[in-house]
């Protein structure tokens, strides 16, 4: 039996159905992902899920007993209170019946109490929550107004797992994580034993974690079986096919309206059947929702910067005097040249608005220098949207004073540029602190774009994007001429658009790798001798990130350079003399080409069967097979390579 089930189920916010008489149901050990548009609902379903909004019309039934936990998009919490007060909160329930058994109060039912207690296991209400904290690596004697985001985050979340919910609700969890974050919050719904709703637009989270996609779509539920990837193969085929039947529909349509304008035909007795196919197919065609338009971006680019944006030797930077001195960066080197994306990574709280202050000439370096280029001009974008007058109407925003936005020597009048980020006109004169989370993420990018610049920062963009707006702004940050600092924990975001990484190395240590950032994380994963294809390297027992993963993982990976270099041998030095291989060696060495080649082949015909999607849609548990199987031919061929290179060099 499913756990929530939803029967015919109807939502409207005005004229527009988010939720058009729709079922849904959700089954046990299920992780369920759910996408879609901004502003199509997903949070509205969530809370009906959640049992926190009743729907306009139809039936929700849940089994009897079903624990829920629903953590929203923004958690409110109380600042003043410990992260043990907060995190108790999921056991409002327990501490009360333990609370009201210990008081004996008159007329209270201690038999009745006592049951509950034994229930709710209300006699261990602390050790619970103390349990729960040290699994989130939380202290609970902090104050939660003290937090990061990120922290806070993990607060709410402990407060919801706390309960032993056998239903996890989250919106958009991965918001102000760090990437060590998210791979601890894809490892603990991964071992989760209930069920999960979530709503995200990390495509690489959904992708480890969901194992259904059910995408709300102008008001409409679609369930596709597997991940991100798996739904996106199908999508395709389904617009397509949509695509042509829409067409066929509205060409039949256009014949009988020219046919019912001959007049006196169409009114004889025997085409009265026609007349009427023709109302039914109007009324359908007035019915058809048609797709949300995608976002229109372009950069208004300024005149270009100097060949040089920043040069930094040994720079340095800290806060404090004496014992208190906190170093945020320490003898960190690197050229940062006009075009380059780079994308700054680590944990929370390591600094990176620092360095980004000191490489754009905001902050001086304590020690070490900073030499910066010419003709900079800097566009920012704020993760906090501190940017953000919420009193201001949406064209005051973009265009203060002025109706008209001038891109790249192009005028464009401010109702024009607003609909290209999908706001309508009717909605230019509304004020900003009307719009949800995601419509003002696209009107800071908006005004951001209407700005000269030759250097964007972008400070975690891709929080409440929907998924067609973030494809698109990569497609436009990749194309863009200027340089880019990009500040995300968004992975695939990151591949997709920097050049190089900025890490964080622990202790003030910064290091600059060029690539993107699976390849800063496959050269940590070597160097510690990770499983490859785990990009988060080795856990602790418990399944859990150590505190210092990024810094341990960009220590390891500056240790191995450093070895690296110090084997390469000094022309002054003679090469070592090479032994001779032992004939079960030599054996190996023969047998290893014709290895690689049949590993190669069968990739080859892996690659060949998962080309065109069809085997996702048509035999899912097969292509998952192949899949895993491709990730470890590519292990056993590394493998192999190394062995070859270690025996041929002996």
């Amino acid at each position: 039996m499913a756990l929530i089930t939803l029967n015919q189920v109807s939502l409207a916010f005005g004229h527009v159905p988010l939720l058009d008489h729709q079922d849904f149901s959700l089954e046990t050990q299920e992780r369920v992902g759910l996408v879609g548009r901004n502003g199509t609902g997903k949070s509205s379903l969530l809370k009906i899920l959640a049992g926190s909004e009743r729907p306009d019309d139809g039936l929700v039934q849940t089994q009897n007993g079903l624990r829920q936990a629903y953590v929203p998009q923004e958690p409110v919490l109380d600042g003043d209170a410990s992260v043990f007060d907060v995190t108790s909160e999921g056991l409002a329930r327990a501490k009360w019946v333990r609370e009201q058994y210990l008081e004996h109060a008159p007329g209270v039912d201690l038999d009745a109490l006592q049951n509950e207690i034994e229930a709710l296991d209300a006699w261990n209400w602390e050790q619970r929550v103390e349990q729960t904290l040290d699994k989130l690596q939380l202290d609970g004697s902090t104050r939660v107004g003290e937090l990061s985001g990120g922290l806070k985050k993990r607060v709410a979340l402990a407060r919801a797992l706390v309960s032993q919910p056998d239903v996890l609700l989250l919106d958009e969890p991965t918001n102000h994580l760090d990437l060590d974050a998210i791979g601890w919050l894809e490892e603990l719904l991964l071992g989760f034993k209930g069920s999960v709703v979530v709503i995200s637009h990390d495509r690489a989270f959904l992708d480890r974690v969901t194992t259904r996609t059910v995408e709300l779509d102008r008001g409409r539920l679609m369930s596709y079986a597997g991940n991100f990837s798996q739904y996106q193969v199908l999508k395709e085929e389904q617009l397509a096919q949509e695509a042509v039947i829409n067409a066929k529909a509205d060409k039949l349509l256009a014949q009988e309206e020219i046919w019912i304008r001959k007049g006196v035909e169409a009114r004889r007795t025997r085409a009265q059947a026609r007349i009427e196919r023709l109302s039914v197919l109007r009324s359908q065609r007035s019915q058809r929702r048609e797709a949300v338009g995608r976002v229109r971006m372009e950069v208004s680019s300024g005149a270009p910067s100097g060949k040089l944006v920043a040069e930094l030797e040994n720079a340095s930077k800290w806060f404090g005097d004496g014992d208190s001195r906190k170093t945020i960066v320490k003898n960190f080197t690197a050229t940062i040249l006009r075009g380059d994306k780079v994308g700054l990574i680590g944990p929370n709280g390591a600094g990176k608005t620092t360095l980004l202050k000191l490489i754009l000439g905001q902050l001086e370096p304590d020690e070490g220098t900073v030499k910066r280029g010419t003709q900079m001009q800097v566009a920012y974008f704020d993760q906090m949207r501190d940017q953000l007058d919420l009193d201001a109407t949406l064209e005051d925003f973009i265009s203060p004073g002025s109706e008209w936005v001038e891109i790249n020597g192009r005028r464009t009048h401010v109702k024009s540029y607003l609909s290209d980020f999908l706001f309508s006109p009717a909605r230019a004169h509304a004020p900003v602190r009307t719009l949800s989370g995601g419509e003002r993420n696209r009107l800071l990018l908006a005004r951001l774009f209407a700005r000269p610049a030759n250097v964007l920062v972008l400070d975690e963009p891709t929080n409440d994007l929907d998924i067609d707006t973030l494809e698109l702004l990569e497609g436009l940050l990749a194309e863009y001429e200027g340089t880019v600092f990009l500040v995300s924990h968004d992975r695939r975001f990151l591949d997709n658009v920097v050049t190089s990484t900025i890490v964080f190395e622990g202790d003030g240590l910064w290091r600059e790798y060029e690539g993107s950032v699976q390849d800063w994380l496959t050269q940590a994963a070597r160097a510690q001798g990770a499983v490859a294809g785990s990009p988060w390297g080795a856990r602790t027992s418990s399944g859990k990130l150590g505190d210092k993963t990024l810094a341990a993982k960009g220590q390891a990976a500056t240790a191995a350079g450093t070895a690296a270099a110090a084997a390469v041998p000094s022309p002054s030095v003679a090469p070592p003399v090479k032994r001779k291989l032992s004939y079960k060696e030599q054996r190996e060495l023969e047998a290893l080409p014709a290895q690689m080649e049949a590993l190669e082949q069968e990739q080859q015909r892996i690659d060949q069967a998962l080309a065109d999607g069809q085997l996702y849609a048509n035999d899912p548990a097969k292509a998952a097979l192949l899949s895993a199987r491709h990730g470890e031919i590519e292990e056993a061929l590394m493998t192999a390579l190394e062995r070859w290179e270690q025996l041929g060099g002996v």
